[in-house]
């Protein structure tokens, strides 16, 4: 994969099979499943185009899909505009090391701008220590600390 071209793009309707396999890939990395229904909605939900709903790009090195990320604009009470949350970022394990994950954060960056978003946030698991290699350079670690209402 060397020397292979680099594209970032938009979801189409034609990526489902391809972005099921890495959204599985990545939740399956996080050690967790989705019903079918939730697949089915999610894609729709990443091309609906809708405001404030979630949007999603895929990366292709040559021809083959090699990774995803999954965003959204939303309100924040400490901002006029608008703040954009990466929720899901994936590389597959044969692409890591060549720019991926660095170039979809970078995608969504530049979207960001676009839309006049100041800030772009998102979370990430503590055990994740090689994507945090590239979070902390691309970055900046804040001090909060995450809770979930108990099930």
């Amino acid at each position: 994969m060397p020397g292979t071209s680099l594209t970032i793009r938009p979801l189409a309707a034609s990526d489902e099979a391809a972005w099921r396999g890495l959204w599985a890939g990545y939740l399956e990395y996080y050690e967790t499943r989705v019903p079918e229904a939730v697949y089915q909605s999610t894609f729709a939900r990443l091309r609906s185009g809708e405001d404030h709903e979630f949007q999603g790009l895929i990366a292709h090195l040559g021809d083959r899909p090699v990774g995803l990320v999954h965003y959204l604009f939303h309100r924040n009470c400490w901002k006029i505009e608008n703040v954009c949350y990466l929720q899901d970022l994936f590389t597959e394990r044969a692409a890591r090391g060549q720019g991926v994950a660095r170039a979809l954060i970078e995608a969504v960056y530049a979207r960001a701008d676009a839309a006049g978003a100041p800030a772009v946030y998102w979370l990430t698991q503590e055990f994740n220590y090689r994507g945090r290699m590239l979070y902390d350079k691309v970055g900046m670690k804040t001090p909060f600390i995450r809770y979930n209402r108990p099930v």
